[in-house]
């Protein structure tokens, strides 16, 4: 609450920059409410356990980066900025799928989008009316995400340095 769009997409391009010097390719789309989720294919060899891991030291690293735009804090009342939400990666979370309409007035689109596109991407153009074309006519920005499986042994190595500075497990979801 209270968080300016412009904010939200800033926030996403720092991940964007993340993942890259950490090996790895993100593939944004908007939520089709209030943010912007970035989906990253891996190699099957790690744990539950070790991608939430790695996505909280993600998480983290754009915190730092980022302190007045982004908050890795679970708790609500520790948070300011953007949520940059690991514990999506809990147990029993689900998300939107690409091209899913969300439930609200006017019909929003959970949309995959190119990273060019983020910086003036505006979620109220992306709609069950205008998806269809678009999609047409520039295409599927996620279609090659399985080309991309990568490897969390970065972000694991980030996560190792938190935890050797003090930094412990965060909150997970209640159940």
């Amino acid at each position: 609450p209270g968080v300016r769009w412009n904010t939200v997409r800033k926030v996403a391009m720092c991940v964007k920059d993340v993942l890259e010097e950490h090996g790895l390719v993100g593939f944004p789309k908007t939520s089709g409410s209030r943010g912007i989720h970035v989906n990253v294919r891996i190699e099957r060899r790690w744990t539950f356990t070790e991608v939430r891991r790695a996505a909280l030291a993600l998480a983290r690293e754009v915190e730092r980066r980022a302190p007045k735009l982004a908050t890795s804090k679970w708790w609500k009342e520790e948070r300011h900025g953007v949520f940059v939400d690991y514990n999506q990666n809990a147990r029993d979370r689900t998300i939107a799928s690409g091209y899913s309409v969300r439930p609200v007035p006017d019909a929003r689109v959970c949309c995959p989008l190119r990273w060019d596109e983020v910086p003036g991407v505006e979620p109220a153009d992306l709609r069950l009316d205008t998806v269809p074309d678009r999609l047409r006519k520039k295409g599927d920005p996620a279609a090659d995400i399985d080309r991309h499986a990568g490897s969390l042994d970065q972000l694991l190595d980030l996560a190792q340095r938190d935890e050797d500075g003090g930094l412990g497990d965060a909150p997970w979801p209640p159940h």
